[in-house]
């Protein structure tokens, strides 16, 4: 668990001094993007509770992370969770057109809403599911979770390219707009 919670928020922290240094947002008045980018960033991690106690609570690791709950030991609850992180399937946020349909939403509050804490949020949310799907990568050497449920198959080097495509687009809306 300190692994990705370490490779989440060096991340994060790069990609939040990089695009404050890049649009001058150095004052103390932009707290507001750094407080939304802390929140985007553990939002997508609520995907593993709703699976646990709504969409899968009859799994063995489900029923073992609410016991544990129940038993008030929140950090061996988040260890069992990011120990088995790649059992749970069927996640929400964590598939290629939940991912889609929020580049696009990313787009429309970047594009018509002037508040820094969206902003903050939504970039640092598609951050987070770029940084699982790179891990993903490394550790399963493939996306095949995300693209479970997904209309076109795609092999591995189509997999890298929606990927890279993915963080090109990240990278345009942070800096460009």
């Amino acid at each position: 668990m300190k692994k990705e919670i370490l490779v989440h928020l060096s991340f994060l922290a790069s990609f939040l001094i990089f695009v404050s240094l890049l649009k001058g947002w150095l004052s103390f008045s932009y707290w507001p993007f750094w407080l939304g980018a802390i929140v985007g960033t553990i939002l997508p991690d609520i995907d593993h509770l709703l699976y646990v106690f709504f969409l899968r609570p009859q799994e063995l690791t489900s029923q073992r992370v609410s016991h544990m709950v129940g038993k008030r030991d929140l950090l061996g609850s988040m260890n069992l969770l990011a120990e088995t992180r790649a059992e749970r399937t069927k996640l929400v946020f964590h598939t290629a057109t939940f991912q889609l349909i929020f580049l696009v939403l990313t787009f429309f509050v970047l594009t018509s809403s002037g508040s820094l804490l969206g902003r903050g949020l939504v970039l640092a949310f598609s951050l987070h599911l770029l940084v699982d799907e790179a891990v993903d990568f490394t550790d399963m050497g493939s996306l095949s979770n995300w693209f479970r449920n997904f209309p076109a198959s795609l092999d591995l080097g189509k997999q890298r390219i929606y990927w890279w495509a993915s963080v090109i687009l990240l990278l345009f809306f942070a800096f460009f707009l």
